[in-house]
Order: structure tokens, then sequence, then C-alpha cells
């Protein structure tokens, strides 16, 4: 089944981070360009994030996909110690096949990404047939593309 996973990073080797995240996942059809971008919410001072979405083609349902991507923040060390604040990876399920979900800790679609820049232009790269007409004028931030994931740009590392 087809299914979207948004990746971002903005603490450590945000390229390195996301790069072993999707060398780690199995099913990966597509990966967009990178995009850095300026958080979202969250606590001030935060570092820029560099964001990407990838596609799969995958036999696990919504709920195996979440756990595939704690499993991955948890390999990149990734700690929750404030809501939308520094992290060195973030993995939500943006979309699945088998959707829609609606449960207290998991929901497919995922609800924010139509308003989010930084999930919808990676996301409309892969599949605009999942972009909504208009998104572009609704969505908040902005984003900078940085392109293919394999090629870092310069001042990329932090």
């Amino acid at each position: 089944m087809r299914a979207f996973l948004g990746l971002g990073s903005n603490l450590g080797d945000r390229r390195q981070l996301l790069r072993d995240a999707v060398e780690s996942l199995q099913g990966v059809v597509a990966v967009s360009d990178v995009y850095e971008t300026e958080p979202v919410g969250g606590p001030g001072g935060q570092g820029a994030y560099l964001n990407l979405v990838v596609e799969l083609d995958t036999d696990l349902s919504p709920r195996e996909l979440l756990g595939v991507c704690h499993r991955l923040e948890a390999a990149a060390d990734r700690t929750r110690e404030e809501r939308w604040g520094p992290r060195t990876l973030d993995v939500d399920v943006l979309w699945h096949a088998a959707g829609p979900v609606d449960e207290p800790d998991l929901e497919v679609p995922h609800p924010r990404m139509w308003t989010r820049r930084f999930v919808m232009a990676p996301l409309a790269d892969l599949a605009p047939d999942l972009a909504p007409d208009g998104w572009n004028e609704r969505a908040e931030g902005t984003v900078v593309r940085l392109g293919p994931l394999g090629e870092p740009a310069e001042g990329d590392d932090r």
C-alpha cells in the first residue's frame, strides 16, 4: 500500500540523521528533495529544520508504521522534553492508503499537514495528487529547496 512519512531534524548532523533514517526504511519508492525551514510553533531560538517526505510501498498498517517512526526517532536519540521543541529526528505518518485513522495517538492523514509548508512542499513533489488545490496559498512557513538528500548544500551541516 502507498504511504508517506514526513521526516525532520534540527539538531546535530541534520542531513546524516535524515539519511540514516531513510536508509533504514523498507519499501522506499521515492524521497523528496530536502527543504530547509524555520521552526513552526514551539520555543523560540531553535535552529532551522531540514525536512523531506518519503513515499513507501508497504504492507504495514498505519499503527505499525507509527511504531517504525518511534523506532527511527529512538535510534536518533530523540528526546521529548517539550512540545514542538528541537529534535534530532521527527518522523510522522502523513498519509496511508488504508486511512483514515482517528485514534487518540494517531491521526492519518496527519491533522496539521495541510497547513504546513514544510510538509506540503516535499509531499507535493512526490504526490501532487494528494496536494489539495490552493495548498500553497494556505500553508504556513517558508521553505528553501536544498536538493536531493545525497547532495549536501553549503553550510548545510551544523
